[in-house]
């Protein structure tokens, strides 16, 4: 940037006074034509490539993640169900028939 920015014109819009430099490409571009991602400045077409590039690369490994997660969820129920029911099958049967009530403590 030795000629500064104030002296650029828009890369796509020659009549347009630039207002910053792609860090990517290093083109000079008017404020249509640039965004911010990730906290920086970067072009439409560089902001596209780089889109492309990050859903390319973490595709598989999310994918699996995902996977993982869910079998991890449904395990975590199979083991809560199960240990539910056999807490439950521990408890006294009077209980389960309605006839606790009817014990000797009751009477006294």
């Amino acid at each position: 940037m030795s000629s500064g920015l104030i002296h650029q014109r828009c890369f796509n819009h020659a009549l347009r006074e630039a207002a910053a430099r792609c860090p990517v490409c290093e083109q000079f571009y008017c404020r249509e034509c640039i965004t911010e991602h990730d906290e920086r400045v970067i072009c439409a077409t560089c902001l596209s490539k780089t889109m492309a590039q990050e859903a390319s690369a973490g595709g598989g490994l999310a994918g699996l993640l995902r996977v993982f997660q869910v079998l991890l969820g449904l395990a975590t129920a199979c083991a809560f169900f199960y240990l539910t029911g056999r807490t439950l099958l521990l408890i006294d049967t009077s209980v389960h028939e309605g006839t606790v009530w009817k014990g000797s403590w009751f009477s006294e």
